[in-house]
């Protein structure tokens, strides 16, 4: 606050030149010091009208100006001559007149009190008698003006009065450099509670995070400052938030923000001062989608150990390691050069010529007794920044043709996913048929789709292939005297997926085409019917009976496994949680098992650990992918096996978005087999809120789990990016999802033992799925006492039941626990879980009776379902059937969900949580909590007393300038903490379903 004096030159002027009158004057002060004063005493005259006016005062900038008068009063019943005292006052008045410019003379404006506004009456507080012991008086006025200036006057009507001094000045808050923004000296406002916006000017070298604003008060004071600017790249804070100062040598900082500069990454420096980035050491590089924080890379050596590992008349097959040094990076890739291939449209490269990233390729469509010098070059992100390509070379040799081909090459059937093909032994004299091959590929896409198939007879059925698509076919055969020569391509155009028996349209590419839907003679098409009949015999024969061995084995390994009297029935419990298949609601009603099982009827789980070989769960329960329909496109993050990443399946010619989960190379058997385990967990579902399995890949490296791609990622990561965007009823439906996903599991027989909001996923249509399987188990039986008990490790115990936690026992009840915990991170969106508590501190208090206080403005009737799942015996806990019921009856009548839940008295705190009620202010309490920003707000609305704060509604955090939904959040949180221990709240009536 600053108070700025503005005059202190008085203009003397008397309006009745006959009268007594201020006069100017010396007054010796205490100090020695002489001093020019004003005076008047004119009291032996009547009617007396004496004028003393100031110049004429510009206000510049300020709003109200303040008017500070000394000044003494002798008092009048100490009047030395008494008999000529006509009248005496111990008061003058102080009037003002406002005026744009300096306009005032000798009779202008008018010395009269009606010209001029009155403002005060000023009397003195303290009168003297005696002129050796003079006391003053020192009286302040304020005034809010609207013109450019001001004069001031002091009006006597009889009294003997001194003006000692006047100070006129103005308050104003001072310039302030906060957040790296300058609020410059600002006036106060024009009336007394008003408060003047300013806007602030970034320092030197920031730029604006948001416009910074701040408010100035009456007392000077500057308040609510909201915004603020940020150091800019190259820069770094100095002096708190008061400064940026430019990066020193070797450091760097490439964006704007708070942040310190950092040192160079390796291979990398920055000579000057101020760098934004680090440049790169000669001979190092960095990628345009390199994070500057990253070290520079380099191209990586040549590969290792370049050989051919097969050759025949037209292909040559590569194989070699990756390069010693990888430089620096992971996003190896290799492409091939062939020296001496001139057609390279006969020419074609599998998997792919350039861009691809595994250590083996094939070179087909060569000619026959010719030599090749392949390259292959290893390159990765930084290579074409460097210019340079490492490379190495092998020479290949194709093998001698024979002259020998196959005959009458012809489509028996096809559809819109497969066809079959025929033709006829070759005639000739070198030797028998071995061997036959067909290869194929979708025309135009040669390399990227090409196949090959051995068969040892003149007939094949391709299968896999997509509908309406037109594909080319090539057939060769090996005798004992090597390899023949392809047959011309021959072309077939797939079926339509939705037009049954639809003929294939056959093409050469001789240009020859065939309106039959084959080129076989009556003779061979029935010998074609005959085959496909009793082959379709016999595949049928052979499924009946591995269903049958399946289903023995089965019954045979579970009376091993269970007590003699658990092998009497094989019994399912009434299965709740209904669901249509085509359009059909099936309802298990405790039958046995049928040995065919209706088509979407609830299946039992079965634990991939009871096999004796792992890989037989993988089989049984997966589906193997090629990995070359797979595209990966970003990495998402780590997991505890490998990578996680985005791509995308192709798939009857579509992409599919999908989420990767790769394992780690180098990983131990015990990582694979674990990391397989949990692709044969997830392949035995199949329900709309838990997560799909598309497949796995295990033939090629890396090994990969492909499952269905949720857009929005982890529930608890989506909450808190989206805190307070949702309704009630939204969050009560993602509630919904999420038990109608743990019913499906739980009527399978299977326990999850590590449901979390962080192992739900959310879709772009906000659908929750249960997903991580990681830590999952079987139920050993259907009734509530199927348990599991762990071997050790880890256990979430924020989420995981006492009994859980105490005996290490497992099953859909302490499930239940774990989702009424999820219920509560739902709405309190993605709060954690008893707050900064240890796990010991959560253990002794759940063990006492605590259960976490509903989140605000979290329904009593969703609150009290929490406190159900919470239940410490858990036979009283709801099933997951139970639960979904009721979560419907919320959302059919939402009614319902208008209650806001109260907290409970009798819950037992957190044994090292803080006292609220001990606390000896607010200011303190604020500290409590991290929350003391807000100190001042809380003092000016008046807010002195605990017992105030416990009656705090969120309507009233926002009255008090406190908007932040995750700090109104915090603070109501902590007042009903604070309600609890003062024990004024009212227990809640419950909800009855």
């Amino acid at each position: 606050m600053s108070h700025v004096g503005v005059s202190d030159t008085l203009y003397n002027i008397n309006h009745e030149c006959f009268c007594l009158q201020w006069k100017e004057a010396t007054w010796n002060t205490p100090s020695s010091d002489t001093q020019r004063i004003y005076t008047v005493c004119q009291v032996t005259k009547v009617e007396v009208k004496n004028w003393l006016r100031t110049p004429f005062i510009a206000r510049g900038d300020a709003k109200r100006l303040y008017i500070e008068m000394t000044f003494t009063m002798r008092r009048c019943t100490k009047f030395p001559d008494p008999e000529l005292l006509q009248q005496c006052k111990e008061s003058f008045k102080l009037l003002y007149y406002e005026s744009d410019s300096d306009i005032a003379n000798s009779t202008y404006p008018a010395w009269s009190t009606s010209v001029y506004k009155h403002k005060d009456v000023i009397a003195a507080d303290r009168t003297f008698t005696d002129n050796n012991n003079v006391v003053s008086n020192i009286e302040t006025r304020d005034i809010a003006l609207t013109k450019k200036g001001v004069y001031f006057a002091f009006f006597d009507e009889g009294g003997c009065t001194t003006l000692l001094s006047v100070r006129i000045y103005y308050i104003m808050c001072e310039t302030v450099t906060v957040k790296f923004a300058i609020f410059p000296n600002t006036s106060t406002g024009l009336d007394e509670t008003a408060v003047v916006p300013r806007n602030g000017a970034c320092v030197n070298n920031a730029a604006i995070e948001k416009p910074p604003k701040n408010l100035c008060n009456q007392n000077g004071h500057w308040i609510f400052l909201s915004g603020g600017c940020k150091c800019m790249p190259g820069y770094e804070p100095h002096n708190g938030d008061k400064e940026c100062k430019g990066c020193e040598v070797g450091k760097y900082k490439w964006r704007t923000g708070s942040e310190s500069c950092l040192p160079c990454p390796s291979y990398s420096e920055a000579p000057n001062t101020k760098s934004v980035e680090c440049r790169c050491l000669s001979g190092y590089y960095r990628n345009v989608n390199d994070d500057k924080s990253m070290p520079c890379t380099r191209p990586p050596s040549k590969v290792r150990n370049l050989t051919v590992t097969y050759h025949d008349p037209s292909m040559v097959n590569l194989s070699w390691r990756q390069p010693q040094d990888l430089g620096g990076r992971r996003d190896l890739y290799y492409t091939l050069e062939c020296l001496g291939c001139a057609d390279d449209e006969k020419v074609f490269y599998v998997p792919k010529k350039t861009g691809f990233n595994t250590t083996k390729v094939s070179v087909m469509g060569l000619e026959p007794n010719s030599r090749y010098k392949l390259l292959v070059f290893a390159m990765n992100g930084v290579s074409e920044l460097s210019g340079t390509k490492s490379s190495s070379y092998v020479v290949a040799e194709t093998d001698k043709a024979v002259n020998i081909k196959v005959r009458n090459l012809r489509l028996v059937s096809a559809d819109a996913y497969q066809v079959l093909l025929q033709w006829d032994a070759p005639n000739g004299s070198h030797g028998g048929a071995e061997l036959y091959e067909v290869k194929y590929y979708l025309k135009g896409h040669k390399g990227n789709t090409t196949r090959a198939i051995l068969s040892q007879v003149t007939s094949i059925t391709i299968l896999g292939l997509q509908p309406s698509s037109e594909y080319l076919f090539l057939v060769r055969v090996k005798t004992v005297s090597g390899w023949g020569e392809y047959l011309k391509p021959f072309s077939v155009t797939t079926g339509t997926s939705t037009a049954k028996g639809k003929e294939p349209k056959i093409t050469t590419l001789d240009g020859r085409v065939s309106s039959d839907s084959h080129q076989v003679n009556k003779s061979d098409s029935s010998i074609g019917v005959i085959a496909g009949s009793a082959v379709a015999v016999i595949v049928c024969m052979i499924i009946v009976i591995i269903m049958v061995v399946i289903f023995l084995r089965k019954n045979q390994r579970t009376c091993h496994e269970k007590n003699v009297s658990d092998c009497d029935n094989l019994h399912y419990t009434n299965v709740q949680c209904a669901r249509l298949v085509d359009g059909t609601r099936i309802l298990n009603n405790g039958l046995t098992l049928p040995l065919f099982t209706q088509p979407g009827a609830l299946k039992s789980y079965i634990d991939p650990h009871t096999y004796e070989d792992p890989n037989q769960a993988v089989r049984e329960f997966t589906k193997e992918i090629d990995a070359s329909l797979i595209t990966i496109e970003s990495v998402l993050g780590g997991g505890e096996f490998g990578d996680v990443c985005k791509g995308y399946l192709s798939h009857h010619g579509k992409r599919t978005p999908v989420a990767i989960k790769t394992l780690k190379a180098g990983a131990s058997d015990k990582n694979r087999l674990d990391f397989l385990t949990e692709a044969s967990i997830m392949g035995q579902f199949d329900d709309p809120n838990v997560i799909y399995l598309e497949g796995v890949v295990t033939k090629n490296n890396p090994i990969m789990i492909v499952t269905e791609y949720m857009e929005n990622g982890a529930l608890d990561a989506f909450l808190r990016t989206n805190d307070g965007k949702f309704t009630v009823i939204q969050l009560v439906g993602l509630l919904r999802g999420i038990a109608s996903g743990m019913c499906y599991l739980s009527e399978m027989g299977y326990v999850h033992r590590d449901l979390a909001a962080r192992n739900i996923l959310v879709n772009e249509s906000l659908v929750c799925k249960v997903a991580d399987f990681g830590l999952s188990r079987e139920i050993e039986s259907d009734d509530l006492d199927g348990a599991y008990t762990t071997k050790g490790g880890k256990i979430p115990v924020r989420w995981t039941a006492p009994e859980a936690i105490a005996y290490r026992k497992f099953t859909s009840a302490s499930d239940c626990w774990s989702y009424g915990i999820v219920m509560w991170e739902v709405m309190s969106y993605g709060e954690r879980p008893y707050w900064n508590w240890s796990n010991q501190d959560v253990i002794k208090a759940v063990e006492k009776g605590f259960r976490l206080t509903a989140p605000m403005d979290c329904p009593e009737a969703v609150h009290q379902l929490m406190l159900d799942c919470w239940q410490k015996e858990r036979s009283h806990r709801p099933k997951f059937a139970a639960i979904v019921k009721t979560i419907d009856k919320l959302i059919r009548a939402p009614e319902l969900l208008r209650k806001i839940a109260k907290p409970r008295p009798s819950q037992f705190l957190n044994p090292n949580m803080p006292d609220l009620t001990q606390l000896t202010g607010i200011e303190d309490w604020l500290t409590s909590i991290k929350m003391e920003r807000y100190a001042e707000n809380f003092s000016r609305a008046g807010y002195t007393r605990m017992d105030q704060v416990a009656q705090i509604t969120p309507k009233n955090l926002e009255n008090l300038g406190i908007t932040l939904a995750g700090h109104q959040k915090k603070i109501m949180n902590s007042v009903q903490m604070l309600r609890v221990q003062l024990g004024g709240a009212q227990v809640s009536e419950g909800f009855l379903v």
